[in-house]
């Protein structure tokens, strides 16, 4: 039977199409088997292991075989009170499992566990009435099961919950989301508890039952999206689906600005070895585009373009066909303030930065820039955690979790030293504390510039302030010594202050975005991309890197014992740095960290392998060479964050003319 599940509804709301793609070896699928996304996923199983611990039930659906789960759940049914966990239900075409089924004589509760945060003073509609965007796709969720439901068994009558973490309690144990994890990646989402796992260990609950049933009766009296057409009443948009899994239809195509984040979409169209891509088809079906077309980009690449549905939809689909008015650019050159972002797009499109040559480089505006640096320049990058189910008492779900650091110092006469790192990664112990005095320490020896790339650490550095502000019953000894630290770094922007520290770090992420453009950075700023470009084009890294220099006296490291070269060509390409180093997340090959990292905001890419490895790490049942293995890997991984951050400035500072 190929029923329509509620994967694959989630997947028609999506696009229409994929219900033809799915689940069909020919096609590559990049959801499937993805080491990465099961490792960031953790979070969300373990939500689903509390909530199952929350509500003992004397059933669980533990088999694979829908037929098998079907009847497993129809005896169990039979009873007039009965708990079921992942009961299946199915009826005209599809099936769902339902997280958790209770029955209570002629009515059945149905609830839905989401890692969604919630809050109670906030609730589930906008203040207007509207149904909040952030949990539409939950409640669109539990609706399908509800409707699934209501065919099933017409006789009985429903209630509908979304189980969520509520982000206003705090965890009243240590150790909780270990005592509900797994202590191996690679199992299903049916596994049995962990021994010794029972609701008294539980302390005070994170999760909350939120009764939705008014908001999925919107749902199933309102309209559903229906590919590039006119939404349709929910039964209809179902049936329509329906029909297409079971017949084995191809609705649409449906070209859009969707089509950039779908899973069935190759890197480049695919060869006869391959496995096919349905975005490639898609295009080839909408458009009648052969193989070239796709050769120098489309206008889903454009960088940080917020008009790809309007391109598409007037047949402005390839980079070379985007103009001036499509951007809204009279194409000026930059000015006193450097790049804008429409600049940054123009040259994605077209080159025709001023000077030529193969990159752009605003030398000027740098060294304007870097004459208010005090040197020594300190680099520093951190990875953290946040939880859905805590790891220690007193931490609320999802608060930030500062567990390493890594740290650069950069010297006047072109010294470079890996000079501190922090990693502390123990079970069932709070890192924060550590982290800062640590921090504080490695700073506080002159008074050198700070830098960072991009917002992260400073919005880490502003959340463990407010921690620190809000420690019950009695604050750290040196809490206000270390808000005063903290203030000094930051910068803090809100409705009630603007505060900018006497040492504010520098955000190198922004100078890139400013005054640097290298083509085969796609328009984005982030180290990932510029890396790459810096060490395809700087002659001085050349110098440098080629040789092995890093990990010996000259160039000192704290992990890396035998001295490292980093500039090495392969096929005539530079490779990436990143490339040379071993997944930090084992069983997490390199291929799916980069895969995995485009997926995500930019908030999780530079840390999704070091969050996963960090969760690992909790477990009281790693063996220590694994244990060892991880934090050497993590400690290696984030030294280059910083040591790539100190390569683009040698890039930069080395450039004589900007081009």
């Amino acid at each position: 039977m190929r029923y329509l599940t509620k994967s694959l509804f989630k997947k028609a709301l999506e696009c229409p199409t994929k219900l033809f793609y799915a689940g069909k070896p020919a096609y590559l699928d990049n959801s499937v088997g993805d080491d990465f996304m099961t490792a960031l996923a953790e979070g969300g199983h373990l939500v689903g292991q509390l909530a199952r611990l929350m509500n003992p039930g004397e059933s669980l659906v533990d088999v694979q075989d829908h037929d098998a789960a079907l009847a497993r759940t129809r005896e169990w049914l039979d009873r007039d009170e009965v708990t079921i966990h992942e009961a299946a239900l199915a009826a005209d075409g599809l099936f769902v499992r339902v997280d958790i089924l209770r029955k209570r004589g002629a009515v059945i509760e149905l609830v839905e566990v989401k890692a969604a945060s919630w809050r109670p003073d906030k609730g589930i509609r906008n203040s207007g009435g509207t149904i909040a965007a952030a949990f539409l796709p939950h409640l669109r969720d539990i609706a399908f099961q509800r409707h699934v439901a209501g065919l099933a068994y017409p006789g009985l009558a429903f209630t509908c919950s979304l189980m969520l973490v509520d982000t206003t309690r705090y965890a009243s144990v240590d150790g909780l989301n270990q005592r509900v994890a797994r202590s191996t990646l690679g199992q299903t989402a049916h596994d049995t508890l962990p021994p010794g796992a029972t609701a008294e260990l539980l302390g005070d609950p994170v999760l909350t039952e939120v009764p939705v049933d008014a908001e999925v009766a919107v749902i199933l009296n309102g309209q559903l999206p229906f590919g590039d057409g006119p939404w349709l009443p929910f039964g209809q948009a179902v049936r329509e689906m329906t029909t297409a899994r079971a017949q084995d239809l191809r609705l649409g195509p449906f070209p859009g600005s969707a089509c950039q984040a779908c899973e069935f979409k190759a890197a480049a169209p695919p060869d006869a070895l391959s496995p096919s891509s349905g975005f490639h088809e898609c295009w080839r079906a909408a458009f009648g585009w052969s193989d070239s077309d796709f050769s120098g980009g489309t206008v889903l690449d454009l960088w940080n373009f917020t008009r790809k549905q309007l391109c598409i939809d007037g047949r402005v689909l390839k980079l070379s066909q985007v103009t001036l008015p499509v951007l809204d650019f009279d194409g000026s050159p930059p000015g006193g303030g450097g790049l804008s972002r429409k600049h940054r797009q123009w040259y994605q499109c077209h080159g025709g930065w001023p000077g030529g040559g193969s990159f752009y480089l605003d030398k000027p505006a740098l060294d304007r820039e870097r004459s208010q640096w005090r040197y020594p320049l300190h680099l520093i990058d951190f990875e953290t955690s946040a939880a859905p189910i805590p790891f220690v008492r007193g931490k609320r779900p999802y608060e930030t979790t500062a567990f390493q650091f890594s740290h650069h110092v950069l010297h006047e006469d072109g010294r470079l030293v890996h000079q501190s790192q922090f990693l502390h990664a123990h079970p069932a112990q709070d890192p924060n504390l550590a982290f800062l005095r640590a921090l504080r320490a490695a700073l506080q020896d002159d008074q050198g510039s700070v830098f960072r790339w991009a917002d992260h650490e400073n919005t880490v550095l502003l959340q463990l302030r407010r921690q620190l502000l809000a420690q019950q019953p009695a604050p750290a000894d040196d809490a206000a010594e270390l808000i005063a630290f903290i203030d000094t770094l930051v910068v803090r922007s809100t409705k009630e202050v603007h505060a900018i520290g006497a040492r504010a770090m520098v955000d190198l992420c922004k100078l890139a975005e400013l005054f640097y453009f290298h083509p085969s950075t796609r328009g984005s700023s982030s180290l990932k991309r510029v890396l790459p470009a810096v060490m395809q084009s700087a002659p001085r890294l050349r110098e440098l890197y080629a040789q092995p220099v890093y990990g010996s006296a000259a160039m000192p490291s704290l992990n890396f014992t035998q001295p490292v070269v980093w500039w090495q060509q392969r096929g005539g390409e530079v490779l990436d740095p990143y490339s040379l180093l071993p997944p930090v997340f084992a069983g997490m090959d390199r291929a799916t960290q980069a895969a995995m990292e485009a997926k995500f905001p930019s908030s999780l890419q530079e840390g999704g392998a070091a969050m996963a490895a960090y969760a690992l790490l909790q477990s009281d049942d790693l063996s220590p060479a694994h244990r060892r293995a991880t934090e050497q890997a993590l400690l290696r991984y984030c030294e280059l964050d910083t040591l790539a951050m100190a390569m683009v400035l040698q890039a930069w500072f080395d450039e004589p003319n900007g081009h």
